[in-house]
């Protein structure tokens, strides 16, 4: 697949080197010619002689050691290259590129190539959110760059949140699309540019003591999937996700994690009045412990049965509909029963401009598959019916139907 395409890959100085070693072997498998250059920080990590026997080609760590051919290196591999990959990209190394600063042999081939930088970043979830560094992969992605967003996790330092390397298969699927021609933001139609987005995804997770909690079935696969297409399609995307096992798609602009009902409220308002059209695909929890404990309740007879009362949640979509103005409100209505009767009651109690609704009993319908199986009403009550479709479909679906309402 990748025959007669050369990558090089800079490597700085993380915990996260050793990924970039898959990396390497993966794209060796697809046929590619892989050139490394380690910083100095980075060999700390993995020695220069590993990415060599992976790569077959000498491993480049010193500007000033002996050249192993007669051409000078640096203009060498920067000509060569077809696609030039930093992984990880430290904070330091972000912040050097935008700077102009070539004090290494990483930067100073990155300075003199002309072929397109991949910058897969990796580092402490503070220092990934820090206002400096997002200021500089701004600036970056505006200069021409292209990113692998890193995922979301555990963290080498113990902390939990994103900053965690893209996986390996992740960055090689994306050189493969840069290199193929395949690339998704060039390919796919800008029709949603400009336009500022809200989509809501995930569960709410309500607690009732600091081990368990109520919650329900949905993975975000669907809010997930509109994301997606919507950032593909131009928008610019604020995905406000409850806990799930997905990556946050590389398309978007701002991801924000909650848990609980309450969390997402608060995430809307604060993002609400920056953006025009607001998806509500989240599953939110309709009721919540009224009295949460701060220690683990036990069970004190072995026959004991426990009463827990609970309390309303916030109607989210109610709340949010009475300050809609002229923005663009969806919801979803996932039903088991009286599917069209209960999604046209939401609309004019929510202030829709429609409702996705689909019936959880429907085969191919629901939380954890890959398919949805939807009907679309407006508020002049028309109903639209679509087959069995893939989540992406769905969600373009969905996003033509918006633009088709500006």
């Amino acid at each position: 697949m990748l025959r007669d395409k050369t990558v090089v890959i800079g490597v700085s100085g993380g915990i996260a080197v050793y990924k970039v070693c898959d990396v390497v072997s993966k794209l060796k498998k697809l046929g590619a010619n892989v050139h490394v250059i380690m910083t100095k920080a980075a060999t700390e990590f993995v020695t220069p002689l590993t990415f060599q026997t992976l790569s077959q080609n000498f491993c480049i760590s010193d500007m000033f050691e002996e050249p192993k051919t007669w051409d000078v290196e640096h203009i060498a591999l920067a000509k060569q290259a077809d696609l030039f990959l930093v992984a990880p990209a430290t904070a330091n190394i972000m912040g050097k590129i935008i700077g102009g600063i070539a004090d290494d042999m990483v930067t100073t081939t990155l300075m003199a190539t002309r072929a397109q930088v991949l910058i897969a970043p990796a580092m402490n979830t503070n220092m990934y959110q820090n206002p400096i560094v997002k200021r500089n992969m701004d600036s970056l992605r505006k200069l021409g760059y292209k990113f692998v967003n890193p995922d979301s996790g555990r963290l080498a330092c113990g902390d939990v949140g994103e900053g965690k390397l893209a996986s390996p298969d992740r960055i090689v699927d994306e050189i493969v699309r840069l290199l193929t021609g395949l690339d998704s933001e060039v390919e796919v139609e800008q029709d949603l540019k400009g336009e500022k987005i809200i989509v809501t995804a995930g569960p709410t997770v309500e607690s009732i003591d600091p081990v368990r909690f109520i919650s329900n079935r949905s993975s975000g696969k669907m809010g997930y999937a509109i994301a997606a297409q919507a950032g593909n399609r131009g928008a610019e995307v604020t995905l406000i996700s409850g806990p799930t096992n997905l990556t946050p798609p590389d398309s978007i602009e701002k991801f924000v994690q909650i848990e609980s009902a309450d969390q997402l409220y608060e995430a809307m308002i604060s993002n609400f009045e920056d953006n025009h059209v607001i998806i509500q695909s989240a599953a939110v929890a309709d009721f919540k412990p009224k009295n949460y404990s701060d220690k683990k309740i036990k069970k004190h007879f072995k026959d004991d049965d426990l009463s827990m009362p609970l309390g309303r949640n916030k109607d989210i979509a109610y709340e949010i509909g009475k300050k809609k103005g002229n923005k663009i409100l969806v919801a979803f209505a996932a039903e088991t029963n009286d599917l069209v009767e209960n999604a046209k009651s939401k609309i004019i109690k929510k202030n829709l401009d429609f409702i996705v609704a689909n019936d959880l009993t429907q085969e191919g319908a629901g939380f954890k598959g890959d398919t949805n199986v939807v009907k679309i009403i407006d508020k002049s009550g028309n109903i639209e019916q679509y087959p069995m479709m893939k989540k992406e479909e769905v969600a373009d679906v969905i996003l033509d139907k918006i633009r088709d309402v500006q």
